[in-house]
């Protein structure tokens, strides 16, 4: 295939299913020359019951680490699965949870009347 970082990448979410101990996300690639490969990525149950991931993130999480994954290959990755690490989850909790906001004045709901 033709030198792929030079084109943009096109990711559909397809949706997931459960397997056992895993959830696997599957998306489709698309746009090289209107060619289309499936690719998957597997975050573990685990990760959710112990609030490192939510849902409702899964699919943005497994699409950060897809478009990692082509963006440091010429051509398309020679794996179709993949799994989030451990430390994918702490790097994507780090930059999407809300930094405390901290000024000189003392909140109402630490105040007693």
């Amino acid at each position: 295939m033709a030198a792929f970082v030079d084109q943009p990448i096109v990711l559909q979410y397809l949706g997931f299913e459960t397997k056992g101990a895993l959830r696997e996300y599957a998306f489709s690639l698309r746009g090289l020359g209107g060619a289309s490969s499936n690719y998957f990525v597997t975050i573990a149950n685990e990760a959710f019951s112990a609030h490192r991931a939510r849902y409702q993130d899964a699919p943005a999480i497994c699409s950060i680490r897809l478009h990692r994954e082509f963006a440091s290959q010429v051509d398309l990755p020679p794996s179709s699965t993949f799994s989030v690490t451990d430390e994918e989850l702490a790097d994507y909790k780090e930059a999407h949870t809300p930094k405390a906001k901290r000024g000189p004045w003392k909140s109402a709901e630490n105040e007693n009347f």
